[in-house]
């Protein structure tokens, strides 16, 4: 998979090597450099190595001259922020579009004369489309680039959004949905690597600052935006507010660059066979490049191997689908709590997710503490374990927002900033969480951080789908009280999982055959740590 996963570019340090950067930006596959090429070398092989290798048999390696700017990192700071730009809008509309619909799910009911459990699948469907998507996008950006993808992706999901506006019955909502999600989930798996394309890591401070809003807060935005246009002009106007939107999206995609280094250098190695007429010049990809069956093949099965045979990828996995699923079940939690118990009006409902923006928003401030944590972590040497400091604090503040969220949001009498308090505890949990269980995974999988982070996307996409088809069921016959109390006792019962991982991960990598070998060390010369008990 030749994107760099998003995931990688929200830690700060950052997660990868300006080395595992590089070689992301020039070749099209994951693991060791030296299954491209056979490289004698008593140390790991390098780029260098690679392109010598190449040399020794005669191919003349493409590379970027610099100053002439066919490097995307040598473009002027305009060029560069309208990509920024343009996939920061993908993202949004991606983001707005899973969660804009449940600003008003009683609307479709009564009008299309359906269930509510039927119009909540409008919500599970497009979730799906997020899962399944990536793992065939992302291969598809490797031959095509990432332009590509792009206008299809915005293309589709402007076209499929058009049958849930105009919908006369609920299967046409629902396939329309379905058809709109997998459109939708092109940038979630490629602009990670738009980002890395065009800007140094120094250079991406406000750039990821802009990424993390449309990722993060998007989804919550969502009910915001959708409950007073379901309110003043009804439930069809929440989609064609985002038919325009997506519409507006897919026309700056029309006019983006291609930003993909192996995609450039393939370009420009084909301009110089045809121009000298030597066929020895050829770009790293196009050397160490598979057939596209066996990239597909890769792109299916790896992320499912990695998934059930590592043990961190499996509890990681778990913990994360479970705090994504809780922001879906907020969705439909807070109506429950604000306008079935208090009365609020659709509207004044969605004003309430601003609690969970606020938590955002701080931990996203607070971030910089946690550089300076891992600074102080690592002084002696880098390890995974040392991402995992704001995961474990996340892992004690999760319950207890869930806690409160179930004893004040079920009592009408309770003020209504008791639930709102809750949304802010989880909104700071989630960030915290989500930021560090991503950078451990992809710390620990280094060199297969694309898979690794396309199995946590699906089996979080899927469990986070599940959420509609049970959660008024769940809180309407169980009690508001004692379902908020069922999900609090999961994040009770999963939250030793970070504290296992960070006693104890050194011991479970050592045994992997893709993870990281990086190690704890300590003392003045850097000498190793104990090891662990063996788990």
């Amino acid at each position: 998979m030749a994107s760099e996963p998003l995931e990688a570019e929200f830690a700060h340090p950052p997660v990868l090597t300006r080395e595992q950067e590089d070689e992301f930006r020039q070749l099209a596959q994951e693991g060791p450099l030296s299954s491209a090429a056979t490289i004698s070398t008593e140390s790991s092989p390098t780029l260098a190595d690679l392109k010598q290798a190449y040399n020794e048999k005669g191919y003349k390696v493409v590379e970027f001259e610099k100053g002439k700017g066919e490097d995307p990192r040598e473009w002027n700071i305009l060029k560069k922020w309208y990509v920024t730009l343009t996939t920061a809008f993908l993202c949004m509309a991606a983001a707005l579009g899973s969660s804009i619909v449940t600003g008003d799910m009683a609307g479709p009911v009564t009008e299309l004369h359906t269930t509510q459990e039927i119009v909540n699948l409008s919500v599970t469907c497009f979730v799906i489309g997020f899962g399944i998507g990536p793992l065939f996008f992302a291969p598809l950006s490797e031959v095509s680039g990432r332009r590509l993808p792009y206008c299809i992706s915005s293309f589709f999901f402007f076209i499929f959004t058009l049958p849930s506006a105009l919908a006369k019955n609920s299967a046409t909502l629902v396939v329309g949905r379905q058809l709109a999600g997998l459109a939708a989930s092109a940038p979630i798996c490629n602009v990670g690597g738009s980002v890395a394309d065009i800007f140094t890591v120094e250079e991406r401070g406000l750039a990821m600052a802009t990424f993390s809003f449309a990722i993060f807060m998007g989804p919550v935005l969502g009910p915001l935006i959708g409950g007073w246009i379901g309110q003043e002009v009804g439930w069809r106007w929440i989609y064609w507010v985002l038919f325009i939107f997506t519409g507006l999206c897919f026309a700056l995609t029309l006019f983006m660059p291609e930003t993909l280094a192996t995609a450039l250098l393939s370009k420009k190695a084909k301009k110089l066979r045809e121009s000298t007429g030597d066929q020895s010049y050829r770009s790293l990809e196009e050397l160490g490049r598979p057939p596209f069956s066996e990239t597909m093949k890769i792109a299916l099965s790896r992320p499912l191997v990695m998934l059930f045979t590592e043990p961190i990828m499996a509890f990681m996995t778990l913990y994360l689908s479970f705090i994504y699923s809780i922001l879906y079940l907020l969705f439909f939690a807070f109506p429950l709590a604000f306008q079935e118990i208090r009365g609020f009006s659709i509207g004044m409902t969605g004003v309430t997710f601003i609690s969970v923006l606020l938590g955002i928003s701080l931990a996203m401030l607070l971030m910089p503490l946690q550089e300076r944590i891992y600074a102080r972590a690592t002084l002696n040497g880098t390890y995974p374990e040392a991402r995992l400091y704001p995961m474990m604090l996340g892992a004690i503040v999760l319950p207890s927002a869930l806690m409160l969220f179930a004893f004040t949001g079920a009592y009408s009498w309770v003020h209504w900033i008791g639930p709102c308090v809750a949304g802010f505890l989880f909104g700071f949990a989630l960030i915290i969480i989500y930021i560090s269980g991503n950078s451990y995974i992809v710390d620990s999988y280094s060199d297969y951080a694309a898979s690794a982070i396309a199995a946590k996307t699906l089996v979080r996409s899927l469990v986070g789908a599940m959420v509609p088809l049970y959660i008024n069921q769940m809180f309407h016959h169980m009690g508001f009280q004692y379902a908020g109390l069922l999900l609090a006792l999961v994040g009770v019962v999963i939250a030793p999982i970070p504290f296992v991982f960070f006693r104890w991960g050194e011991n479970i990598r050592a045994r992997s055959k893709r993870a990281s070998k990086d190690v704890k060390k300590s003392g003045i010369n850097g000498d190793r740590t104990e090891k662990a008990e063996s788990v």
